[in-house]
């Protein structure tokens, strides 16, 4: 794969209540990647930029929410989100802090 790809395949983690419930619980992070993204390029990407040994990865495909404004139906863009299980021992610390 290429290396250029894989580093823009992660657009950025989600930080909620539930991802950080399954952080704690399962050791998995939540990310947004590209659309068009596979599992073993999301692996991989993740192996590479967070310098962790991946065990699972899991996607799912979230529909854009429809939304009014004044009187214009609009709708969001559909993403997808993948979640990631860590080999344990292994932790993302995106604080900064060690």
């Amino acid at each position: 794969m290429n290396q250029e790809r894989l580093m823009k395949v992660l657009l950025e983690p989600v930080i909620s209540e539930k991802s950080t419930l399954a952080a704690d619980a399962n050791n998995q992070f939540v990310f947004k990647v590209l659309p068009d993204a596979t599992k073993p390029e999301i692996r991989k990407a993740v192996e590479l930029m967070f310098d962790v040994k991946v065990e699972r990865v899991q996607v799912s495909n979230m529909t854009g929410k429809t939304k009014m404004h004044r009187w214009v139906r609009g709708k969001r863009k559909d993403w997808k989100k993948a979640y990631v299980r860590l080999a344990e021992g292994h932790d993302i610390n995106f604080a900064g802090t060690e």
